[in-house]
This record gives C-alpha cells, sequence and structure tokens, in this order.
C-alpha cells in the first residue's frame, strides 16, 4: 500500500519464515513449505490467496542472490508495515531486477523492483522445477525403453489459478541409467508468471522390484536353488539372465550361501561404462516330501557318512 510518498515496509524474511542470515536452501525449503500451505487449490483459509502471492512475491526477492542484496541494502531496522520511503539512490540498487505492473505483485515490490523495467512487457517470472519418482524396470535398464507415463501437471487457466491436469508424456529411458540419477523434462515443471517460461521436471529413477534379481549398483543378485546332491557332487546348471539363461558350474562341495559371479552379466553401465556382474548365491533346498524308497536312502547315507556339520 502506497500513502502519499510512502510504501508499506513488508519483511520478505518474516514472509518465508526464515532468519536474515537463511542460506538458499533453507529459503527454497520454506518457500516449498509456505506455498504448499497457501495454495489457493489446496488451503480453506480465506486469504489463502494474498498469503500465497506474498510468499511467491518473497521467494522471488530472496532466491536471487543480486535482489538479496539490493534487499538487505535497506537495512534490518524495519518491521513490517511500517510506512517507508525508498533511500536516495535506491534505483541503483534495483536496477535491473526485472519486473513490471503485470506481476500482481505489492507496491513496496513494484516501487524497489520494477520501476526500472516499466514498459518493458511486464513482469515475467520462470516457474518452480517439480520433482517425481519414476518406477523402471531393470530390462528397461538393460536395453533403453521409450515409455508412456501419465502425471498430473500444474496448468494456469484463463482466470490465473492454477489448477492440476493428467497429461501423457513420452519418455527415454537410456540404457544403463542409474538408481536416483534424475531425467530432465524441459518445460513441465510449475507454470511461469506473467508469460514467464515454465519450470522443468526432473523424473527421479527408482529401480522396481523384480521378480528374479536385486541390484546393488551395477550388479545384480539371484537366488540359486541347487538340491543336496548339486551341492556335494557339483552340477551344470542354468542361471537366469536379463538377457536369457545361461549355463554355470556349481563345485563340487558348495554351501548355501556361496557366490557364482558371472562376469558381464549385471546391468549395463551408461556412456560405454564397464558392465556389472551377476552373482548367483547358491541356496541348497531340501525336498519336502520323500517317498518311502528315498527315505530308506537318506537314512542309509546318514548311517554310513562320517560328515559331522557340528564338529
Amino acid at each position: 500500500m502506497i500513502r502519499g510518498d510512502f510504501l508499506e515496509y513488508k519483511d520478505y524474511y518474516q514472509i518465508l519464515g526464515v532468519a536474515r542470515d537463511a542460506d538458499a536452501d533453507a529459503i527454497k525449503a520454506a518457500y516449498r513449505k509456505m506455498a504448499r500451505k497457501y495454495h489457493p487449490d489446496v488451503s480453506k483459509e480465506k486469504d489463502a490467496e494474498e498469503r500465497f502471492k506474498e510468499v511467491q512475491e518473497a521467494y522471488e526477492v530472496l532466491k536471487d542472490p543480486e535482489s538479496r542484496r539490493a534487499y538487505d541494502q535497506l537495512g534490518s531496522n524495519w518491521r513490517a508495515g511500517q510506512e517507508f520511503r525508498p533511500p536516495p539512490g535506491w534505483e541503483n540498487f534495483a536496477h535491473g531486477f526485472a519486473g513490471g505492473g503485470a506481476s500482481g505483485f505489492s507496491d513496496f515490490f513494484e516501487e524497489l523492483f520494477a520501476q526500472q523495467r516499466r514498459g518493458a512487457g511486464g513482469f515475467r517470472m520462470r516457474g518452480e522445477d517439480s520433482e517425481a519418482e519414476l518406477a523402471v524396470r531393470l530390462e528397461d535398464v538393460a536395453r533403453g525403453a521409450q515409455r508412456e507415463i501419465s502425471l498430473q501437471v500444474p496448468v494456469t487457466g484463463p482466470d490465473g489459478r492454477v489448477r492440476r491436469e493428467n497429461k501423457k508424456l513420452s519418455v527415454k529411458i537410456p540404457v544403463g541409467i542409474a538408481q536416483g540419477q534424475r531425467l530432465r523434462i524441459a518445460g513441465q515443471g510449475q507454470p511461469g508468471m506473467g508469460g514467464g517460461p515454465n519450470g522443468d521436471l526432473y523424473l527421479r529413477i527408482v529401480y522396481a522390484p523384480h521378480p528374479q534379481f536385486r541390484a546393488e549398483g551395477r550388479d545384480l543378485y539371484h537366488d540359486l536353488a541347487i538340491s543336496p546332491w548339486e551341492a556335494v557332487l557339483g552340477a551344470s546348471v542354468l542361471v537366469p539372465t536379463l538377457d536369457g539363461s545361461v549355463r554355470a558350474k556349481v563345485p563340487a562341495g558348495s554351501s548355501s550361501g556361496q557366490r557364482l559371479r558371472l562376469r558381464g552379466k549385471g546391468l549395463p553401465g551408461a556412456q560405454g561404462k564397464t558392465a556389472g556382474d551377476l552373482y548367483a548365491v547358491l541356496q541348497i533346498v531340501v525336498p519336502k516330501e520323500l517317498s518311502a524308497e528315498e527315505r530308506a536312502l537318506w537314512e542309509q547315507l546318514a548311517a554310513q557318512s562320517s560328515f559331522r556339520p557340528r564338529g
């Protein structure tokens, strides 16, 4: 609000609930928390829309190092709501900070940061980036894939309010993409303001659970069931991989938990990096039911064997 030549001072730090020496991460975290709280589509508070605009305005100033330094030139002796007149030469501090009457921000913001750019097309602010989780199959990591995904994305309506709409996106999964890696989808984040560009969408990759394998980095692990006689005598067995089954040799005298290493049969490395290995972890499985003849043979083995597993 303007009273004559005076403005009503806005304490942007107080609006976001952060200290004046808060770092960029703290400011961003506070903004996201407050924006969620007062978003007009979510909040039931009567003044949610105004509070939401205040939070956006505060973040717009404090997130940018140059505009924050300019704002901090005002000093910390002002209280929110006090009458305030910009000091002589203020325009030298504020010069170059984008703004304009189309922003919908307060008079305080406009006078301090927009006067140098009025008539230049209005205030344009890039939208915030968004992040979502994308579960991918191990087969897609091994071979690459083109996936169709459905997401709720924010869209600014004709009334200027943001609402969420379902949207289908085509996403390319590159060969060897790592767990936790992020895919950038340009322009699919939060909408900009005043005609500003949308932010970007970042899809954080997680490996979907697999019925046969578990991934640790680029290595894969598979629990391979073998019979007691295969463990004792050794055997040639089929081991599943992401490219089909291959034969591997179980050494005579193997124990449960012993690992067979299949080099290069894990997940491929991105951009030509070395592929991981596949480890077949031996699990000795005993029969649950025995015929009379089988039981007699086991009893004969027990009577004749000198093996004592407990010393």
